[in-house]
């Protein structure tokens, strides 16, 4: 990807345009005030001036409301600034004219505007016009009244600060685009194995750090591993580690520091550490004897690494100048890859909890449907065995009634299996009609088992989304199926409402009740592991609500699942 650069420079123009006022207001009163200078051109000079200033405010009240950045216009307003400034010099007294304060002013909009560049230009252009105006016609150099001394020091001004401004503006260029490669880096996060992916983000870092090498070393809280990531010009190399296999890689007192030392393979080290207490030097081995032989280190810049699920350390090699500033650096870029590696084990670590959630929620599909009808199924072909000689007739129903059951089944596997499937691969389906399911539930418990069932919807049920209608099926399907099989109920009946957000579901029986008396909230039977786990499960996962009233002549189950939620 491009690295993209630093290009805002409103304010830069602001401050520009209001010294701009500033300076021309300025030097207009001060030649009214001293009209002594200039002695000669009195009349132009005092006209350039106020056209100057005139010219000023216009340009500050453009920027002001305006605030455009247009590099042509830059180069222009530049321009015109150079040219009142050599023609102030030419109409005062030359290179010793007091307008030469002026050139201070242009000095530093050139750095503001182009860096060490601007400045560099600017001077040449500057000192140009001061040596031409030294050596005009008149012969300056020979006027009685021309001091040397003062045109030796002002050359040499000129110089001394164009160097300084110039040594800021490139401080200020690296600034800004290490600023810049800081808000820009690699949006991936660091796979299993980090391979190209790690060697994008590393080699970022290096980049910015200006380092021909970068080894990063870390280690997860859960495993027992050293991982190793080492980046250079040529490429990257992963590898794991046994943890012990670089001691504790830094010496004791330097564990939580950034420090950086140019002799790593010395007893002897200079190291300069910024620790809690501050900036300090001190003289061992910094680094581990294995670590420096592997890397054949010679200068170092370690940052710690200091995630909630990592710990490890950020090592630049083989950098020939370090400064203080760069255990700075080091620290903010040690930082943001602690934290991509923390969003990278994060990541994973969500990806497997909904993988685990994702195959629990399969189980309960199967357990409570695709299970539970084989079960019904067995009952009614163990019914037609015995009626089959008896009752052909009845033998003939009950396998009409298990092949529409199987049918139905395999029609409602065939639509989990299309759900599991990637969106681009699913097959359009059609609606997943709740109430005729429930009907279809209601009869199928009344012929497998001969009890009175029923199901009612009070309020129309809204436009579901399938996984919403299929939960609510196989709550429905679960709580129904344990009170048959397990309470003994002769009698069922489960009532649905809805509203805005919320399904309320009621399902009572009077079989034998729960193992327990009285009733209980979910929180309540979780704590005492009470009640259908299945049941609490799939209603815990759905976010829902549960409460059991048992008693000695049946059970009530409320249940109010959130639609909201279910929909996602």
């Amino acid at each position: 990807m491009a690295q993209l650069r630093y290009h805002s420079k409103t304010r830069a123009e602001y401050l520009i345009a209001t010294g701009r006022v500033i300076l021309a207001a300025f030097f207009l009163l001060a030649v009214g005030l001293d009209p002594s200078e200039p002695s000669r051109y009195a009349h132009i000079t005092y006209g350039i001036l106020s056209a100057y200033l005139g010219y000023s405010v216009v340009m500050a009240a453009l920027t002001w409301r305006r605030g455009f950045a247009w590099g042509m216009l830059h180069l222009i307003t530049h321009s015109v600034d150079l040219l009142v400034f050599a023609c102030l010099m030419f109409l005062t007294t030359g290179p010793n004219s007091p307008f030469f304060v002026y050139f201070i002013f242009i000095l530093v909009c050139a750095t503001f505007r182009w860096q060490w560049r601007g400045t560099l230009w600017t001077a040449a252009a500057a000192m140009s016009v001061t040596l031409l105006l030294a050596w005009y016609p008149s012969n300056l150099l020979m006027d009685q009244n021309f001091e040397l001394n003062r045109f030796i020091i002002r050359i040499a001004y000129l110089t001394v600060v164009a160097g300084l401004l110039g040594y800021l503006g490139a401080y200020e260029e690296s600034m800004r685009e290490i600023l810049a490669m800081l808000s820009q880096w690699p949006s991936e996060t660091l796979p299993e194995e980090p391979g190209e992916e790690g060697h994008g983000m590393l080699g970022h870092a290096a980049a910015i750090l200006r380092a021909p090498r970068v080894v990063l070393l870390w280690e997860e809280e859960e495993e027992p591993w050293l991982h190793l990531l080492c980046w250079t010009a040529e490429g990257s190399r992963y590898e794991w580690k046994d943890p012990g296999v670089f001691g504790d890689i830094v010496a004791e007192g330097l564990e939580q520091a950034s420090f950086f030392t140019r002799e790593a393979g010395s007893a002897q080290a200079l190291v300069v550490c910024n620790t809690v207490a501050g900036l300090q030097q001190r003289r061992c081995a910094p680094l581990h004897p294995e670590f420096v032989r592997r890397f054949d280190v010679t200068s170092a810049c370690v940052s710690p690494l200091d995630g909630e699920k990592i710990s490890g350390y950020l090592v630049a090699l083989d950098r020939s100048h370090l400064t203080p500033d760069d255990l700075v650096l080091g620290g903010i870029v040690a930082h943001e890859i602690a934290a991509r590696l923390d969003h990278a084990l994060l990541l994973k670590q969500l990806q497997q909890g909904a993988a685990a959630d994702e195959r629990l929620r399969l189980a309960h599909d199967l357990h409570d449907g695709l299970l539970q009808s084989l079960a019904g199924a067995g009952l009614q072909l163990a019914t037609v065995s015995r009626l089959i000689e008896t009752d052909p007739a009845a033998a003939r129903e009950n396998i009409q009634q298990v092949q529409q059951l199987l049918a139905s089944e395999q029609r409602d596997l065939r639509t989990q299996i299309n759900d599991m499937k990637p969106l681009f691969y699913r097959r359009k389906t059609e609606e997943y009609g709740l109430a005729k399911r429930l009907d279809e539930l209601a009869g199928r418990i009344r012929r497998q088992w001969e009890i009175a069932c029923s199901v009612t919807c009070h309020t129309p049920a809204p436009r579901l989304q399938r996984s919403v209608a299929r939960e609510i099926y196989f709550v429905v399907h679960e709580a129904l199926i344990n009170a048959v099989r397990h309470a003994e109920a002769t009698t069922l009946r489960a009532e649905i409402s809805f509203d805005a957000q919320w399904a309320h579901i009621s399902v009572t029986d009077d079989g034998r009740g729960f193992g327990f008396q009285g009733c209980y909230d979910q929180d309540q039977l979780s704590d005492l592991k009470r009640g259908p786990v299945t049941l609490r499960e799939r209603i815990d996962a759905l976010n829902g609500k549960l409460t059991i009233d048992s008693g000695e002549r049946g059970a009530r189950l409320d249940i109010t699942l959130p639609l909201m939620e279910l929909g996602g």
